[in-house]
């Protein structure tokens, strides 16, 4: 019989997980769906499917959208973009906020600020 000793979990494998268990408790977190719904505008036909839906508008580019294709975003980063990683108490505290620190935009809107933040973080790292 082979024995198979487990490794322990890094440290980046432990908060990894971590955030991930928040985040995804995130999802049910009230003011987003404040947010969400200040955001309807009104039910009509989806093009993508030719059905009914409730529509969106996006905080960013002012286009409207079905839910399917939006986000409610924090703006202000859970991670600040400078400083990085802080700690689990300012994570959770700026992750669980109050529905004045987000707002409903569309993937693509979401995906560019994104891409922003990344790239502003990516720039504050230490050179090697």
């Amino acid at each position: 019989m082979k024995t198979t000793e487990k490794k322990p979990w890094t440290e980046a494998r432990i908060r990894a997980f971590i955030t991930s268990v928040l985040r995804a408790g995130s999802r049910r977190w009230p003011p987003k769906y404040e947010t969400l719904n200040q955001a309807k505008t009104e039910k009509k036909t989806n093009p993508k499917t030719g059905r009914i839906a409730q529509h969106f508008r996006c905080e960013m580019c002012q286009e409207e959208f079905t839910q399917k294709d939006m986000e409610v975003d924090h703006i202000t980063p859970v991670v600040d973009p400078i400083k990085g990683f802080e700690s689990w108490d300012k994570f959770i505290d700026r992750l669980f906020c109050e529905a004045n620190n987000l707002q409903a935009i569309c993937k693509s809107c979401h995906k560019e600020k994104t891409k922003q933040e990344k790239a502003i973080r990516n720039g504050n790292r230490p050179k090697n």
